[in-house]
């Protein structure tokens, strides 16, 4: 096994498997408390399993957690609160919760960097600069994300940028599991 970064309070791996390989991500539970929980409860929940990365756009990001390879979105819980304005940024390999044009919007659908996309950090207070939550890390596995970047896509139940073969997360394992407040 890969050495482990710690970028939380305490280390909470999770391994996304998918039909392209698997990929590790660690939380950051001190600084994104609100968005780690979110995306850990999701996880325990099974909820990612059978989703799939439905948008791709090549030198920006990969886009899941929200929708069936049937292009189905999967009913979620209720918006948790941005916390784009704790100090993360959107560099290469972290990931960030993804939303609407409200800032407080997100619910289980999340994006991993794959460049530095310093645009997407929190800028102000306001709906224009409230930024995009980071919460967590690839520490293991880029290689995967690397290969669903290069992926052909297309415009399919009207979104663009989807994979023309659907990447699809098969099993969500979580290691050094500990229980959610």
């Amino acid at each position: 096994m890969a050495a482990i970064l710690i970028f939380g309070t305490w280390p909470y791996m999770i391994i996304f498997s998918t039909n392209l390989g698997d990929f590790t991500v660690e939380l950051e539970m001190e600084r994104a408390p609100v968005s780690s929980k979110n995306f850990l409860k999701y996880c325990q929940d099974g909820f990612y399993e059978g989703t799939i990365f439905h948008r791709v756009i090549k030198g920006f990001m990969v886009q899941g957690g929200g929708l069936t390879a049937k292009m189905k979105e999967k009913p979620t819980r209720d918006p948790i609160a941005n916390e784009a304005n704790k100090g993360l940024n959107n560099v290469l390999g972290t990931l960030a919760m993804a939303r609407t044009d409200a800032p407080h919007s997100a619910t289980g659908q999340f994006f991993i960097n794959v460049a530095d996309n310093d645009f997407l950090d929190h800028a102000a207070m306001t709906n224009a600069g409230w930024g995009y939550a980071v919460f967590a890390k690839v520490t293991a596995g880029m290689d995967v994300i690397q290969q669903m970047e290069r992926v052909k896509t297309t415009t399919m139940a009207g979104h663009e940028d989807v994979p023309r073969e659907p990447i699809i997360v098969e099993k969500v394992t979580i290691v050094d599991e500990k229980p959610v407040a």
